[in-house]
C-alpha cells in the first residue's frame, strides 16, 4: 500500500513561512473567518514571514462587491493588512485553465459526459447496497478499459484521477495525525460544463501559485484537505502544512450563529467594541500563552505558537470580551478615546465640544464597557438638558431638599474655586451641619441639575458642567 504524506511534524517549513487568508465574499467577515485570519497573520508575523489575502469569488450566484468591501472593512478594522493582495480568483481564470488543460492532457484529469442525474442514480444505488454514495468512475481511463460512446449535446465536466489506493496522511498543526483512505475520496469535478474551475482546484492552484507554507484554517475544512493534497501531488508542487482549528461555539455550546447576537465583525464597531480588544479576545478563543489573558497585538506577535492552538472548540462569551474591551478602554490615551467616542455623542444629537471631553471621559471610564457606553454617558455633559418630569421631581424634591437646595445654590454661588475638591467638601460640610446622608442632599441635586436621579459622583459632575450651568439649573428648579 502506498502512502501520502505530508512533510514534518514541525511548525516551520524549509520554506520562507507565507500564510493566507481565503474568504469567499458571500457575506460579511464574521467571527469564525476573522479569527482565521487573526491566527494566520499573528503565524507570518511571528516567523517574519508573509500573509496574503485572497478574495475566493467564484461563486457568481452568492459573491457580491458589497460583500467583497465588508470583508475588506473588517481587515481594516482589526488592522490585519496583507503583504500581498488581495488577489481575486475571478481574475485568474486563464491560470486555471491552462493548469485543466496541462492535466488532462497528461492524464492526471479526464471529461466526464455523466449528467447530475446519472450521478444521483449511482449514488442512490451505492446507498442501497449499504456503500458509499460516490461517483463510480464510468469516464475515468483505465488501462484496457473501453469508455462510453461520448454523448451528443452533453458538455462534459472534468474530473480529477484521484489515487485508488493507498491513504493521505497529514500531520495537522493543531489536530495531529490524519488518514484519510484514498478509497473514500471519488473523483472530484474540477471544472464545471461552462469550463469554470470548483472551488477546491481554484485553491490548491492559487496555493501553489502563491506559495503558501502554512494553510491555518477552520476544521470545516478536514475533509477538502486530502482531496487538495492529492491534487497538489498531481502537479507536482510542494505541500503546505496544514492546520484546522475547531469552530467557535455560542454561549449555549451550539454552533456560533447570528441568533447569539452580533456575528459580524463590523458590528462589534457599532456596538463601541475596539479593535485591539476583539484582537486580544479573539486570539485567546483557540490559543494560548500560559494564563494570560490580556495583550497587545505585538506581545501576540511575539508569543504565538501553533503549538498552543486549541483542539478543541472555544466558546464565545459576550461578558468576557465586554472585560478584556473595558480594559483597552482604560489603556487608551485620552485624545485618542475621546476622538472614537465624539462620533458617537454627534450620532446622538450632541455636542463633543460642549464639554471637556477627555475629563469627562476620565470620570465614565471605569465604569463603562464599551465607546457606546462612554457615549452615553458623555451626554449628560454634552446633550440637551432635560429637566426632571413630575413625578421624578415629587418622588425626590420634597421641601426639606428643596430648602437644602435653596442653601447649596446660594454658598455654591460664592465658591472662590469650583472645582471637585471644593464641592466635595462644600456637600460633606452640609451634610454634617444637617445631620443627614449622602442621598439626602446627593439625589435632590441629581435630579435638579441633571434630570437623573443616578450620575457618576455629583462633586465630579457639578466641576465638569460648570459653576454658570449649575446655578442656572439650580434656580429653575428652585424658581419652578
Amino acid at each position: 500500500m502506498t502512502t501520502n504524506m505530508t512533510a514534518t511534524s514541525s511548525a516551520i517549513s524549509s520554506r520562507p513561512v507565507r500564510t493566507r487568508f481565503a474568504p469567499s465574499p458571500t457575506g460579511y467577515l464574521h467571527l469564525g473567518g476573522a479569527r482565521t485570519a487573526l491566527f494566520s497573520w499573528a503565524f507570518a508575523r511571528h516567523f517574519g514571514g508573509t500573509f496574503v489575502l485572497r478574495i475566493e469569488d467564484t461563486d457568481l450566484e452568492r459573491s457580491t462587491p458589497q460583500a467583497v468591501q465588508a470583508i475588506l472593512d473588517g481587515m481594516r478594522w482589526l488592522e490585519l493588512q496583507p503583504d500581498e493582495g488581495p488577489f481575486y480568483q475571478m481574475q485568474r481564470m486563464d491560470r486555471y485553465r491552462e493548469v485543466i488543460a496541462d492535466m488532462l492532457a497528461k492524464g492526471t484529469a479526464y471529461h466526464c459526459y455523466c449528467t447530475p442525474a446519472e450521478v444521483e442514480a449511482m449514488r442512490e444505488r451505492a446507498r442501497a447496497i449499504g456503500a458509499k454514495p460516490r461517483y463510480d468512475g464510468t469516464w475515468r481511463p483505465e488501462p484496457g478499459k473501453t469508455l462510453p460512446p461520448i454523448p451528443d449535446g452533453i458538455r462534459p465536466v472534468v474530473r480529477f484521477r484521484n489515487p485508488q489506493d493507498g491513504a493521505t496522511i497529514w500531520n495537522d498543526l493543531v489536530k495531529g495525525p490524519i488518514s484519510i483512505d484514498n478509497a473514500e475520496l471519488d473523483d472530484l469535478i474540477i471544472a464545471r460544463p461552462d469550463g469554470t474551475p470548483t472551488y477546491n482546484f481554484c485553491v490548491v492552484v492559487d496555493d501553489w501559485d502563491m506559495g503558501i507554507t502554512h494553510v491555518i484554517r477552520g476544521d470545516d475544512h478536514v475533509n477538502n484537505t486530502p482531496r487538495q493534497i492529492n491534487i497538489l501531488r498531481a502537479l507536482g508542487a510542494e505541500l503546505p502544512l496544514y492546520g484546522h482549528v475547531p469552530m467557535i461555539l455560542g454561549p449555549d455550546g451550539e454552533k456560533l450563529s447570528k441568533r447569539h447576537g452580533a456575528v459580524s465583525v463590523m458590528e462589534y464597531d457599532r456596538l463601541g467594541y475596539l479593535p485591539q480588544a476583539m484582537l486580544n479576545y479573539l486570539a485567546r478563543l483557540g490559543w494560548s500563552h500560559g494564563n494570560d489573558e490580556i495583550f497587545s497585538r505585538e506581545q501576540l506577535i511575539e508569543w504565538f505558537d501553533p503549538a498552543h492552538l486549541s483542539r478543541s472548540a472555544a466558546q464565545w462569551d459576550p461578558k468576557k470580551l465586554n472585560w478584556v474591551n473595558a480594559h483597552w478602554l482604560r489603556e487608551l490615551p485620552l485624545d485618542d478615546l475621546a476622538s472614537r467616542v465624539a462620533p458617537r455623542i454627534r450620532a446622538r444629537g450632541g455636542n463633543p465640544e460642549a464639554a471637556d471631553l477627555p475629563a469627562v471621559l476620565t470620570l465614565l471610564r471605569d465604569r463603562s464597557e464599551t465607546l457606546e457606553d462612554l457615549a452615553e454617558g458623555a451626554m449628560l455633559f454634552c446633550g440637551p438638558y432635560t429637566p426632571a418630569d413630575a413625578t421624578l421631581r415629587a418622588e425626590t424634591l420634597d421641601d426639606a431638599a428643596l430648602e437644602r437646595l435653596r442653601e447649596f445654590h446660594r454658598r455654591a454661588g460664592v465658591l472662590a474655586d469650583w472645582n471637585e475638591a471644593s464641592l466635595d467638601e462644600l456637600i460633606k460640610t452640609m451634610l454634617k451641619e444637617h445631620g443627614v446622608k449622602m442621598p439626602k442632599l446627593a439625589i435632590p441635586l441629581r435630579v435638579a441639575v441633571t434630570g437623573h436621579k443616578h450620575t457618576p459622583s455629583i462633586s465630579a459632575v457639578l466641576a465638569l458642567l460648570g459653576r454658570a450651568t449649575v446655578i442656572s439649573r439650580l434656580g429653575t428648579t428652585l424658581a419652578g
